[in-house]
């Protein structure tokens, strides 16, 4: 089953993740490496949310994901959702 976790970004967050990219970045390296994060990345014009895609038995995967994320724990992600997401076209 595939997880959407769904961030909405402080104002001005561009500027403000600077000193945790990289903790974020390698925090979703390893999930991507065991195969728990299939795809991610931030929206553009406006650059207000981000759309991280997990596969797993349930949502605690993305969950999880969410309660380690620097960017959740230094108050750059003003709210984040995990939703079940029913693939209909592209499934493996």
């Amino acid at each position: 089953m595939y997880y959407i976790l769904f961030y909405k970004t402080i104002d001005n967050y561009l500027e403000k993740r600077i000193h945790f990219r990289e903790e974020h970045l390698k925090l979703a390296r390893e999930a991507h490496i065991r195969g728990e994060l299939i795809m991610a990345g931030a929206m553009a014009e406006p650059t207000d949310s981000a759309v991280l895609i997990f596969k797993g038995n349930g949502p605690e995967v993305a969950e999880q994901f969410a309660a380690n994320d620097p960017y959740v724990q230094n108050g750059l992600i003003r709210e984040w959702e995990v939703r079940p997401w029913t693939v209909v076209i592209g499934d493996e």
